[in-house]
């Protein structure tokens, strides 16, 4: 590309500037880290043959524009009459209709309008365009089976498996599950009685008095004993 011209620079910089202001829905049209190569997506309009699909454009601005057309190609293989295989456009705002009035933000309007009405009459793709005049129905099928396969959005990914361990899971199982009734302590002397009353066993613990000291013992029981002392 030769040196651009300041009033391309000047016409580019003000173009990014209306592009922002605009009201575009789902277009999108940017320019990349060169200001003289724009990307673009147009979605096929609402009740059109295209509708569901999200095509890819690419935007070459000459060193000399706006007084040169701009480049635009379509990335996203579509079954249309004035769209080539390669992407290439054939419209006449790109061609001898071009005018320095015109903008980007108006060729993507373009754009989207020839998808709606396409033109048979200037036809870049002939086989399509008469295939349109003559079998409108196997047209229409072909285009809808041809943006369902290149430019209908891939959904998202599922989410990733979960990452938690069996132990976590069984874990998680007996936390949420039923809890269990209190155990209850019978002391009889100095035994113990546990018993489990959910699962109706029974486990007998024997104190040793021994081992606990005498401070733990219970005092001895005495018994008051008579004496009878002969007078004799």
């Amino acid at each position: 590309m030769s040196h651009p011209l300041p009033a391309t620079l000047k016409r580019i910089n003000k173009e990014i500037a209306d592009v922002k202001k605009e009201d575009l829905g789902d277009i999108t049209l940017v320019p990349s880290d060169d200001l003289f190569v724009w990307n673009g997506t147009l979605p096929g309009p609402e009740g059109s043959v295209y509708e569901g699909g999200v095509f890819n454009i690419a935007v070459n601005l000459p060193s000399d524009y706006p007084f040169s057309a701009p480049k635009v190609t379509f990335k996203t293989k579509i079954y249309h009459m004035n769209i080539s295989d390669q992407g290439n456009i054939c419209i006449d705002i790109l061609k001898h209709n071009w005018s320095p009035a015109l903008s980007l933000f108006k060729v993507i309007l373009s754009l989207s309008s020839l998808l709606t009405d396409p033109n048979p009459k200037d036809p870049l793709v002939p086989s399509i365009a008469a295939q349109y005049t003559r079998n409108r129905k196997l047209h229409d099928s072909t285009a809808r089976q041809w943006t369902e396969l290149y430019a209908r959005p891939k959904p998202p990914p599922p989410p990733p498996p979960s990452t938690r361990t069996a132990s976590q899971i069984q874990g998680r199982g007996r936390a949420g599950g039923k809890r269990k009734r209190p155990t209850e302590i019978n002391l009889v002397d100095d035994d113990v009685e546990v018993s489990g009353v959910a699962s109706g066993s029974k486990r007998r613990a024997v104190g040793d008095r021994r081992a606990a000291g005498s401070s733990s013992r219970r005092p001895p029981i005495v018994h008051d004993e008579v004496i009878e002392i002969d007078d004799d």
